[in-house]
C-alpha cells in the first residue's frame, strides 16, 4: 500500500510546486499536449551526450515505415546487444525527441548503441498498434540489420511510463517467439502495467505531476482492452520472462503496478531487481535538468542496468 506520508525530497518538492502553480489546460488536445510535452523536456531534461553515430531511419512495420532513431557512442564496435527505447507519453504523446537525451546518456554510460522507436500514437493509432510497431521493430532489430553496421547479439528492452509498458510487452513477445536474437534484459521505468484505480493511483491523483486525469485522458485515447495482456500486461504470464529490472517512483500514481509486476515476476521465478526511488516523481529520467536528484536517480538504475548485463 502507498503511503501517503512519503517524504518529498526538497529539489522535487520546489518542482512540484512550480508545477501546480501551473493553470490547467482548458483543453486537452493531442496535438497541443504533444507540443507542450516537448517544450517541457526542453526546460527540465540534461542535455544531450556527444555520440560518434546518430542516424535518423525507418524499419519496416505492420502499417508502414517505423521512424527509429540509432545511436552509438562508438564509430565501430564488436558485437553486442543493443538497448532498444520506448518512449513514454501515455502512447498519446512523445517522440523520438522527448528522449533524445535520454537516449544519448543510456549509450555514453552503458557503452552499447540504442535504438529508439517511433511507434505509432492514439488517437490517430489506438491499441494494439503501438504493441504492434514495437513488436516490428524489436524482430527487425534482432536480425542485425545491415543499416546499423552492427551485428546484434542480444536485445535490451526498456521505457518509462507507457514505454515501460510497451517493453515488457514487446519482450514477453520475444520470449514466447524468439526472434533472431534473445531478450537478454528488459527495464521498466515506472511502467503501466493494469487496470487499477486504487492505492497509488488514489493517493498520488493529483498534485505529484502525472495525474489520475492525465492517466484516464490517456486511455480514453489508447482504447486498450482491459484484461488484454499485451494492453495491460500484468495480465501476462511471468514465466519463462527474461531477467528484468522495475524503477518505481514514491510520489507516482504508478507506482504499485510497477511492485505488482515485479512481484509476479519474483513469484515466477525471474531474475528481477526492483528499485523504489522515495520521495520522487513520474518520469524522472526526463527530469535531469531540473531535478538533480533525478539525474542521481537515473544514475542509479543505469548502474543496475551494468550489474545485470554482466550476467549476458
Amino acid at each position: 500500500m502507498s503511503d501517503s506520508k512519503t517524504l518529498i525530497r526538497e529539489d522535487v518538492a520546489g518542482f512540484l510546486a512550480l508545477v501546480n502553480s501551473l493553470p490547467p489546460p482548458e483543453a486537452l488536445i493531442a496535438e497541443e499536449q504533444r507540443a507542450g510535452y516537448l517544450a517541457m523536456k526542453a526546460m527540465t531534461e540534461a542535455d544531450p551526450r556527444p555520440m560518434a553515430v546518430i542516424k535518423d531511419l525507418t524499419c519496416p512495420g505492420p502499417a508502414g515505415d517505423i521512424p527509429v532513431r540509432f545511436y552509438d557512442v562508438r564509430e565501430s564496435r564488436d558485437p553486442s546487444p543493443v538497448v532498444l527505447f520506448f518512449h513514454g507519453g501515455g502512447f498519446v504523446i512523445g517522440d523520438l525527441d522527448t528522449h533524445n537525451s535520454l537516449c544519448t546518456e543510456l549509450s555514453a554510460e552503458l557503452d552499447l548503441p540504442v535504438l529508439a522507436v517511433h511507434y505509432r500514437l492514439a488517437p490517430e493509432h489506438p491499441f494494439p498498434a503501438a504493441p504492434d510497431d514495437c513488436e516490428a521493430a524489436a524482430r527487425w532489430l534482432a536480425g542485425s540489420p545491415a543499416e546499423l553496421g552492427r551485428t546484434v547479439t542480444g536485445l535490451v528492452t526498456i521505457g518509462g511510463s507507457a514505454g515501460g509498458n510497451l517493453a515488457t510487452v514487446t519482450a514477453r513477445a520475444l520470449c514466447d517467439k524468439p526472434a533472431a536474437t534473445p531478450m537478454v534484459l528488459q527495464v521498466l521505468l515506472y511502467p503501466a502495467t493494469d487496470e487499477s484505480q486504487d492505492g497509488s493511483m488514489a493517493t498520488f491523483a493529483e498534485g505529484h505531476f502525472l495525474t489520475k486525469l492525465a492517466m484516464d485522458w490517456f486511455y480514453s485515447l489508447y482504447l486498450p482492452v482491459s484484461g488484454d495482456p499485451r494492453a495491460f500486461p500484468l495480465h501476462a504470464s511471468a514465466e519463462g520472462m527474461c531477467p528484468t529490472i522495475v524503477a518505481t517512483a514514491g510520489l507516482c500514481p504508478l507506482k504499485d503496478q510497477g511492485r505488482r509486476i515485479a512481484a509476479k515476476l519474483v513469484d515466477a521465478g525471474v531474475d528481477t531487481l526492483y528499485l523504489d526511488v522515495a520521495g520522487m516523481t513520474h518520469d524522472f529520467t526526463t527530469t535531469r535538468k531540473a531535478l538533480p536528484s533525478a539525474a542521481a536517480a537515473t544514475a542509479k538504475v543505469i548502474s543496475a542496468m551494468k550489474l545485470m548485463l554482466m550476467k549476458v
